[in-house]
């Protein structure tokens, strides 16, 4: 049992100071209102998201599972995690000048409604008497399809060679997420009983309506070539692929409509 989860050790190397934000700040003044909108308010979920997934694994991951080796991870992914709220921040900090439109962003979870209903989600996880497995499957979609309609985004901006720090630590931690998403899929593998389909099939699709939900209304998809439509499929490809990781039939059955997202990492 401990070889597989063993082999999944990994570290980036990302260190925040060291992403080059300078030709970020004269691309920044160039974006419109609605591109700003959009990137702040990503943004401003990632550095919600970091806490959350930090505090699920401290209060209760690191409680539930015995395995050494999957603790080990798991410290691993602690740091991560950190770096990436740094990175995260530091980008808040660099891009937005206002100090109240900064102060609404760093709160976002009070402030932005569409990213209040995507942290009550998993707060609510965390404070749930569920099982282990149904937690484990609800922070995989938290990993794998709360972050998928944003990465996407920002993957679009680096087509268009806009915003290379942005995109550059993008890419690092999306292939970080990626790897946490992979570790709790390979740590569901080994639970003596998994839930059954239906219940599986819930989680998710809760997961992706609320994602779906987040895109159309903090990102102006039409503004960066994409549509509403197209960004929901999208989210539930990833949602499928996510079911097939987790050794479960496809719910949705839709083709990924942004064939430039099967070059990145996050597969």
């Amino acid at each position: 049992m401990s070889g597989p989860i063993s082999s999944w050790y990994l570290v980036n190397g990302l260190a925040a100071e060291e992403v080059d934000l300078s030709r970020d700040v004269t691309h920044w003044e160039t974006l419109s209102d609605s591109e700003k909108h959009f990137i702040s308010h990503v943004l401003a979920f990632f550095a919600a998201s970091d806490g959350i997934v930090l505090e699920n694994l401290a209060a209760r991951f690191l409680k539930d599972v015995q395995i050494p080796e999957a603790r080990a991870f798991y410290g691993f992914q602690i740091a991560m995690e950190n770096i990436h709220s740094e990175m995260y921040s530091l980008l808040l900090e660099t891009y937005i000048k206002d100090s109240k439109e900064k102060h609404r962003l760093f709160n976002a979870i009070e402030n932005i409604p569409c990213v209040a209903r995507k942290a009550k989600w998993a707060l609510d996880w965390i404070q749930s008497g569920s099982s282990f497995a149904e937690r484990l499957v609800a922070f995989s979609c938290v990993e794998g399809i709360f972050f998928s309609g944003s990465f996407c985004a920002i993957f679009w901006l680096k087509k268009r060679g806009l915003m290379p720090g942005l995109t550059f630590s993008n890419e690092l931690i999306s292939r970080d997420e990626g790897l946490h998403c992979d570790f709790a899929c390979l740590l569901y593998s080994l639970l003596q009983k998994p839930l059954d389909l239906q219940k599986v099939h819930q989680i998710v699709h809760e997961a992706v309506e609320i994602e779906t939900e987040f895109v159309c209304d903090a990102l102006p998809c039409a503004l960066i070539g994409m549509n509403s439509d197209l960004m929901s499929q999208y989210i539930m490809f990833v949602a499928d692929r996510l079911l097939v990781s987790l050794g479960y039939q496809r719910k949705y059955n839709v083709e990924n409509p942004f064939d430039w997202m099967e070059f990145i990492s996050l597969q």
